[in-house]
Parts: structure tokens; C-alpha cells; sequence
């Protein structure tokens, strides 16, 4: 999609965007067609400057940059990344003790590459988890810019500067809300055994473990920790697509992937248990 974006170059928005593709002005490599120049809005020293933009554009592309595009598109524009810079994006999500007060610590952590997925826990490798960020160049969450993000800076005194795709807004502007699990559910996607397990059960889930010592509530927790993360590729692939649907340029959409197999099993008997046991807690 990138090769076909305009809005980030100087003082072009959306409308002129629009109007480019509408004359024909599909893409970066048009700017070196004579015939199409004739077409374009611009007198010549705007032309020429706009052209030297998409020089320097098709040089980061190569160069595999995203930070060059990132610090030029709007954070609405953001998804346009994705399809170009894939191998270089995690999905990520962490489970915690609660909202961020001084106590509150992270519990497990997940990473998604879209090739393998990792796991981290708190008391034996979550210092991994902050290591393994920095192995790539965007991050893909839901709701990260109000919780997941600000409270990895806190947990680990990281900066986690990496450009953000914050799925929440995405989905938002195309119409859906009602949280994750919502937009789960309204694009067709089936949590299974971990229906009606959220943020606040992943607590009692820890709380269990750290209680008893049993194993089956923290893998209980390991698999909806990890099923957040996988399903976060979907939904960016979902929004995409639905983005790019908005564009003469159909053709870009691409393939749902197939989410990899997660090493835990929920313990339906256990989910059961503890919400007969903490029904009202709320």
C-alpha cells in the first residue's frame, strides 16, 4: 500500500490523495511519467520537490525503514505499514496484577512474530520478553497506548519507542468497539474454551497459581494471555483488508493468516471453579 500512499508527503492530505488516484495517480512510479505529469495538480518546482520526496521514499522502502514512514504519516495512516514491513511488526499483550498501581507487576507477557509465538513469566524469563522487543521495529496491540505500552515503560524503565499500531483506534474508525473480545466476536472469531475470560479472570487465574501452586490455572492463563496475542494478527489482517477496501486498490488485500497451534489448554474445569467461586466479585 505504501507505493500507492501520497499523504505523507508535504502538504498533501487525504482529499488531494484521493484526487491523484482518481486521475490515474495510482502510485510513486507515475511522478516519473511525462504523460501523467499532465494530470497532476501541481506547477513545476512543487512537482520536482514532491519527486525528490519519492526518490528519498523508494530508498527507505529498499533500506526496509519504517521509522522514515512512520515519522511522516499520521497515526490514522499507520496501517498503510503493515503489509510492506510484516516481518519486522510483533503482536504483543501482557497480563498483569492490575491496572498500574505502585504494587501491580506484570504476570505473563506474549509476543506473536507471525511465525512463532513466546511467553514469558513473571519470576523465570519476563526480563526476556523486554530484550526480545527489541528485536523488532513495530508493535502491534489493542488498547496498547493507554495500558500495555506506558506500563511496560514503567515495569522495565524501557523507552519502547517503536512505532505503534494501537488496534483499538483502527478498529474503532471502521465501526467496531466493545473492547477485544468484542471485536472478536463481530469479525468472527471464536475464543472456544476461553469465552467469558477477560482481564479481570487472568488476575484471579494468577492469584490461583501463586495461591496454590496449581499448574493447570497457569496455563489456563498462559493460553488466553497467548490466544490475545495471536488473534491481534487476524484483526490487523481484517483491518487492512477493510482499509485498503476503501482504495481503488482491491487487489492489495491479503490472505487471513493461519494462527499458529498454543503449546497450553485451557482448564475448563478450573474457569469453572473459580468463576463459581468469585461470582459477585465484581
Amino acid at each position: 500500500m505504501l507505493r500507492h500512499t501520497f499523504v505523507h508527503l508535504p502538504g498533501i492530505g487525504l482529499k488531494t490523495e484521493r484526487s491523484l488516484w482518481q486521475n490515474g495517480i495510482h502510485s510513486w512510479e507515475f511522478f516519473h511519467d511525462e504523460h501523467a505529469r499532465m494530470l497532476m495538480p501541481f506547477g513545476p518546482r512543487k512537482y520536482e520537490a514532491l519527486r525528490s520526496h519519492l526518490e528519498v521514499c523508494r530508498e527507505k522502502l529498499c533500506a526496509f525503514d519504517p521509522a522514515y514512514f512512520a515519522g511522516a504519516l499520521a497515526q490514522q495512516h499507520l496501517w498503510r505499514l503493515f503489509a510492506d514491513f510484516r516481518q519486522c511488526a510483533a503482536f504483543i499483550d501482557i497480563e498483569t496484577t492490575g491496572l498500574g498501581g505502585p504494587y501491580d507487576h506484570i504476570t505473563t507477557a506474549a509476543l506473536y512474530d507471525g511465525r512463532e509465538v513466546f511467553y514469558y513469566i513473571h519470576g523465570d524469563n519476563l526480563d526476556a520478553f523486554a530484550m526480545d522487543l527489541q528485536k523488532y521495529k513495530i508493535l502491534i496491540t489493542y488498547n496498547g497506548s493507554c495500558f500495555d505500552l506506558p506500563f511496560i515503560r514503567n515495569y522495565f524503565g524501557l523507552a519502547v519507542d517503536h512505532i505503534h499500531i494501537d488496534l483499538r483506534y483502527l478498529l474503532r474508525s471502521l465501526g467496531y468497539g466493545g473492547g477485544l473480545k468484542g471485536c472478536e466476536k463481530s469479525l468472527g472469531l471464536d475464543r472456544a474454551e476461553l469465552n467469558g475470560v477477560d482481564g479481570y479472570f487472568a488476575v484471579l487465574l494468577w492469584r490461583e497459581y501463586r495461591k496454590t501452586g496449581n499448574v493447570k490455572a497457569l496455563e489456563t492463563l498462559l493460553a488466553y494471555n497467548m490466544a490475545d496475542t495471536v488473534n491481534l494478527e487476524t484483526l490487523m489482517v481484517q483491518a487492512f483488508n477493510m482499509k485498503v477496501s476503501e482504495t481503488p486498490f482491491h487487489e492489495l488485500r491479503i490472505p487471513l493468516p493461519c494462527p499458529p497451534p498454543i503449546p497450553f489448554k485451557p482448564d475448563a474445569a478450573l474457569i469453572d471453579e473459580l468463576q463459581q467461586s468469585y461470582f459477585g466479585a465484581f
